[in-house]
């Protein structure tokens, strides 16, 4: 994970463009790559303005790894002492902020480890297998119940968060930088490695979503898969440092290091994730669902549905109304805000199966107006242990029947769109049998 935690105005620059940026990331999961290494030089030319926190010189870059990951661990032993002594979540405020947060850096999920793809092919290059050991982690050797993409799918189905909400244009970014990486990675490997070391230092953010994750009794288990592999003793932070050392060319190792550096600096494209939390307000995002969904309720109630003189059809009519209609639902005792979501009226009318408006709202707009009307009122919720889901072995569900396709098929198959599919991880395994670089178990 990202040890970048600045945000810049290199955002705006990023997100020009012929394409918005979804777009180009979705023509990107296609495998459409047309435009998209020119895209790439554009974004690493805007990095190249950016500071870094790196030292000068690789040699030292042990040292800077070690020193970052103490001042991590120090952040959040002074973050565990301020709740001891009563500080609220640093974070989130609500069980609808952290939804939020999970829809809103879903796009980078999705496609994690991308970065690394091209890598693959040099398996018979012991220079690489840090990086390949590292995306084939990425992908769960093939196992379904550890690819970092499934792992993150399943958490948002079990959330109810199936269904895509509106993203500003730049939360496709940095998923569209990895995928672009991933495609082009052999005329950039400095800057995939640059990347890579800096995607794999863990964050103080980290730690502290998988706590409050836990606390709002969401399975936090995807973070905290990141706390623990990324570590810098042993796990990808380390193997990131390592594989700049055996790939830095003897000959032009400073303008080597300084494409590296460049490479690093692409995670500071975007913005940080603490500062993306603190931009959720909840009435706001409740206000805007509210709207969204406005225009297919308009003609859906009987005229006998009245609020204030007013059918609810001719509320729903008027754009711009919902803070009124919602002030409306208050004023008439359909909502008492600052108690038990229970309380209101409102509330039985769209939670349970047996609710008159059941099915209106998917479970994030429920979310939302939960916390909502609870506003100060503070429910019990049961602290949930990362990976405590009981996830269902499937590694026996699927045939190993591309065993015998060559590498390079196997390769195509394993791309950042397309591991976390059944054919993707049936490639993976394969990839691993066929190129020797299972790693043995103890026994």
């Amino acid at each position: 994970m990202t040890v970048m935690n600045r945000n810049t105005a290199a955002t705006a620059q990023a997100a020009a463009g012929a394409h918005t940026l979804q777009q180009r990331y979705q023509a990107l999961l296609e495998g459409q790559h047309e435009s998209s290494a020119a895209w790439l030089a554009a974004q690493l030319a805007g990095a190249a303005q950016l500071p870094d926190d790196l030292p000068d010189a690789p040699s030292r870059l042990p040292a800077w790894s070690a020193a970052h990951a103490a001042k991590v661990a120090a952040g959040y032993a002074e973050y565990l002492e301020q709740r001891r002594q009563g500080a609220p979540r640093r974070f989130f405020a609500n069980r609808a902020h952290a939804l939020w947060f999970l829809q809103q850096v879903a796009p980078t999920k999705a496609v994690d480890g991308a970065w690394l793809h091209s890598t693959l092919q040099h398996w018979r290059d012991p220079r690489f297998h840090g990086l390949i050991r590292t995306y084939l982690e990425e992908l769960g050797n093939g196992d379904p119940r550890c690819n970092h993409v499934l792992i993150y799918q399943r958490l948002l189905g079990r959330l109810g968060c199936t269904e895509a909400m509106p993203l500003d244009d730049t939360r496709y970014l940095q998923g569209t930088l990895q995928l672009a990486l991933g495609r082009h990675g052999d005329d950039y490997l400095p800057e995939v490695i640059g990347y890579n070391l800096g995607y794999e230092q863990p964050p103080l953010h980290l730690l502290i979503t998988t706590y409050e994750l836990a606390e709002l009794g969401i399975d936090g288990q995807y973070f905290q898969l990141h706390v623990t592999i990324d570590n810098a003793a042993s796990g990808h932070a380390q193997l990131s440092i390592q594989a700049l050392r055996q790939l830095c060319p003897q000959h032009d190792r400073q303008a080597f290091y300084a494409r590296v550096r460049c490479g690093y600096r692409l995670n500071d494209l975007g913005i940080a994730a603490p500062d993306l939390i603190r931009q959720f307000d909840l009435q706001a995002e409740l206000f805007a669902a509210l709207e969204r969904k406005r225009v297919y309720g308009q003609f859906m109630h009987a005229d006998r549905c009245r609020l204030q003189q007013r059918t609810i059809n001719q509320w729903l009519a008027e754009p711009g109304a919902i803070p009124a209609f919602v002030g409306a639902l208050q004023a008439q005792g359909w909502i008492r805000r600052g108690q038990s979501p229970a309380d209101s009226r409102w509330w039985s009318l769209i939670d349970g199966p047996a609710a008159v408006m059941f099915g209106v709202f998917n479970a994030y707009e429920k979310q939302l107006w939960h916390d909502w009307i609870a506003d100060d009122w503070r429910p019990h919720i049961r602290r949930v242990a990362p990976g405590s889901w009981g996830l269902p072995n499937a590694q026996g569900a699927l045939s190993d029947s591309l065993a015998g396709d060559d590498p390079a098929t196997l390769i195509e198959r394993m791309a950042g769109n397309r591991h976390a599919t059944p054919d993707g991880l049936l490639a993976t395994r394969a990839y691993i049998r066929t190129t020797g670089l299972l790693q043995e178990e103890p026994r």
